[in-house]
């Protein structure tokens, strides 16, 4: 908004030195006093246009941007709404799978904890109860679940997400 009342006064000074110039040539004025007002009527006229073309530009360009903003703000609202389902249907699917390897309460919350990375020591801190307990419950979940610690339990509930073995980046062949 700024630029505009800036275009606007020089629009005006541009006018103004229009007549000044077409007054002063029917004076008898030198004719460098005369060659100085026009080239400032034009220098002023060019520095106007000039603005004015600015302005549009930036102002389309600023438009583009926002456009671009408002469609990647969209994209992130989808992409959160999706990753916000799919954390809600994981989180369903590891309650399921401890119902079928028909875990107890205690050892539920054991097993969130531990596929959260909490160490047995900080476990049983979080549960305000011994290690040795937590430890019991942790062989109870292994046990349950046929796995043989902590990496398996985990990778248990991660081996949908990684897919089948080679649908990851290739190592490069050996040359021939």
């Amino acid at each position: 908004m700024r630029d505009f009342w800036i275009a606007l006064l020089l629009a005006v000074i541009v006018l103004l030195k229009l007549v000044d110039v077409i007054q002063d040539t029917g004076l008898a004025l030198p004719a460098m006093h005369l060659a100085q007002e026009w080239v400032l009527l034009m220098l002023s006229a060019v520095g106007c246009i000039y603005l004015i073309i600015d302005m549009r530009r930036r102002s389309k360009a600023l438009q583009r941007l926002a456009d671009s903003l408002s469609s990647r703000e969209a994209q992130f609202h989808t992409l959160n709404t999706q990753l916000e389902k799919a954390k809600q249907s994981h989180a369903k699917a590891v309650r399921e799978q401890f119902m079928q390897w028909e875990l107890t309460r205690s050892e539920q919350e054991v097993a969130q904890l531990l596929l959260k990375g909490l160490s047995l020591r900080e476990i049983a801190a979080v549960r305000d109860t011994r290690e040795k307990t937590v430890r019991q419950h942790a062989s109870a979940i292994y046990a349950k679940a046929d796995v043989d610690g902590r990496h398996a339990l985990a990778a248990w509930f991660l081996e949908d997400f990684l897919g089948e073995p080679g649908d990851g980046p290739q190592e490069p062949s050996a040359p021939a």
